[in-house]
């Protein structure tokens, strides 16, 4: 397949299938490094994951983000990404690919400060070497945001139907139950993070206040940094009539359909996701594509 074929592809993904695709990209690039370098998966994740040391951490600030694209191993990529995608269908159907930005990397984020302030603050964890790694935390926000927004839409969990409340309690009560034996409790306490901010954002959500405006806008304007810049034509017609009508009719089809969007998730405020008709599912399915 030709290079620009797979760009194609690229683009033509939803964000969370691109974000997937750099998980696994990543995972394969580094375990190729540690086999055929021979090196310690320390040597090649030294400097991306997260140390519990806030000595450590102020050298490479970076961490508290870049900790999330590395993995353990198959099994921990496979059910983060797995996880991920499932959360993500329901989550794009909603909102925007940025809101969903904003949500995944504000958990990573906050999982990770809980991971880096329990490290460091309670007495049975301060002598334990260790550091973190995994998109968990991002993953549990975006699930838990999910699960808070439409609690009660109904999602199919091997042969049985169960309401997306009961699937954020279950994870959340899975990390709190694991905690007090041991194994992975950083990776815990940071799942716990994300579930507490996706939690939050969401309820906030619901009364009309978007906790993450600030942090979108700076991921917005992070991602600009990197966007190839629109080369303006030497030569252009312009025929002041047509492109006055075309500006008009395109402003106000996106007011309307604005105020669409605003209505369907107004009224899934009030009486949750099942109550919108096939009709409104299919147009926020359609909306969440073309954002």
């Amino acid at each position: 397949m030709k290079n620009g074929n797979l760009q194609y592809q690229f683009a033509r993904l939803s964000i969370a299938e691109k974000l997937i695709v750099v998980n696994i990209i990543i995972f394969i690039v580094s375990g190729l490094i540690q086999a055929l370098f021979s090196t310690s998966p320390n040597t090649v994740m030294g400097w991306f994951q997260l140390p519990k040391n806030f000595g450590e951490f102020i050298v490479q600030p970076w961490s508290l983000v870049t900790y999330s694209f590395f993995h353990s191993g198959i099994g921990h990529i496979f059910w983060n990404m797995l996880m991920l995608w499932f959360a993500s269908r329901i989550f794009l159907n909603l909102f925007d690919a940025q809101r969903f930005l904003t949500v995944y990397f504000l958990g990573v984020i906050v999982g990770g400060l809980f991971f880096l302030l329990s490290y460091n603050i309670f007495p049975a964890l301060l002598n334990t070497n260790t550091a973190l790694i995994g998109a968990s935390a991002g993953v549990t926000a975006v699930l838990l945001f999910v699960c808070s927004y439409i609690p009660n839409q109904d999602v199919r969990v091997f042969i049985v139907n169960v309401k997306l409340w009961h699937v954020g309690v279950f994870f959340v009560l899975i990390d709190l139950i694991q905690i007090p034996y041991g194994g992975n409790i950083g990776g815990r306490l940071a799942h716990l993070g994300g579930a507490l901010i996706g939690y939050i954002y969401a309820r906030q959500l619901l009364n009309g206040n978007d906790i993450g405006a600030g942090f979108s806008t700076f991921i917005e304007g992070f991602q600009n940094i990197f966007k190839p810049k629109e080369k303006k034509p030497k030569f252009k017609k312009v025929y002041k009539n047509q492109a006055a009508s075309s500006t008009t009719t395109r402003d106000y089809d996106k007011v309307a359909r604005q105020k669409r969007i605003d209505a369907i998730l107004d009224k899934i405020s009030k009486s949750g996701y099942e109550s919108l008709s096939k009709a409104e599912k299919d147009f926020l399915f359609k909306a969440g594509k073309e954002d």
